[in-house]
């Protein structure tokens, strides 16, 4: 016990404020990230999509979208649709990523709460909702990004959309990337049992 004491009180205030502060609230401050930052990056990721479109459709009134029901008995700009399902995709995969670390908490009696396994547990879900939250916000400024060029250049040369679509699916990949990288990141996340 004085070993530990003698480690602690010879860090520094940071060390020392990190490994006081409780495993459960880097988990849900993780958590929070992963939905939060995720959300941030769809919305961000649709709203350069959409006022790109909106600008592009005043050249070529026939890029505009209609709605999903309309959809399916009139022409629709397939381009624009695609930008805005692939930005949902990486609010979906914060969401997705939230619900699995969820998971991963456990409770464990007050005596292992600051254990060196329940912190290694609650840094765990804490990296992985950071990794996967701003994966998502690079991917939905990514995919937003491209589905305004997929916007613009289909508004010029309709015969473009093909090519530039599959660099957006590229670009939605990045948030698949995160995901994967978020998953194998909790699977430390073991609390202690005794």
């Amino acid at each position: 016990m004085s070993g530990t004491a003698i480690v602690l009180g010879a860090s520094s205030s940071w060390a020392r404020a990190l490994v006081k502060i409780s495993p459960y609230t880097f988990s849900a401050i993780g958590i929070a990230i992963s939905i939060g930052v995720s959300v941030l990056g769809a919305a961000w990721g649709i709203y350069i999509t959409g006022s790109s479109l909106i600008g592009a459709a005043i050249k070529a009134p026939r890029i505009t979208s209609k709605n999903l029901i309309s959809a399916m008995t009139q022409p629709v700009n397939p381009c624009c649709i695609f930008s805005v399902i692939f930005c949902e995709a990486v609010a979906i995969y914060g969401v997705i990523v939230a619900i699995i670390l969820q998971t991963k908490l456990e409770s464990v009696p007050p005596s292992q709460t600051y254990a060196p396994e329940s912190l290694r547990a609650g840094y765990a879900i804490f990296a992985s909702g950071i990794i996967v939250g701003f994966a998502n916000l690079v991917c939905g400024l990514c995919v937003g990004i491209i589905g305004s060029s997929c916007a613009l250049s289909d508004a010029q040369n309709s015969s473009l959309f093909v090519k530039i679509l599959v660099i957006e699916i590229f670009g939605s990949a990045l948030g698949l990337f995160g995901v994967i990288v978020g998953i194998i990141m909790s699977a430390q996340a073991t609390w202690p049992t005794k």
